[in-house]
């Protein structure tokens, strides 16, 4: 989970930014991502642990993202199939 709050921190403020369905599938995308790269590479491991996660995480999450990233961020995040590409995004964009 600290990868997903450095990648929210590295994130500079703009005008355009991704709508709330967006910011909803870059966190599942992210919780998933972190989960596979800690090794819970198991479906029922991914979904009894993911929920808890995106609950615990999704109010500051989703306010964050809604204001603070670009849309071209959260679409180059949520094509990246690992932590590190979507550190990538925040580096190019």
């Amino acid at each position: 989970m600290k990868r997903v709050a450095l990648v929210l921190l590295v994130v500079a403020a703009c005008k355009n930014g991704p709508s709330q369905d967006q910011c909803k599938q870059l966190l599942d995308h992210l919780v998933d991502l972190e989960f596979k790269a800690g090794g819970a590479d198991k479906a029922s491991d991914l979904a009894k642990n993911k929920s808890a996660v995106s609950d615990a995480t999704s109010g500051a999450f989703l306010e964050t993202c809604t204001k603070k990233m670009t849309s071209s961020r959260v679409e180059c995040a949520l094509a990246a199939n690992g932590l590190d590409a979507v550190a990538k995004c925040d580096e190019s964009k």
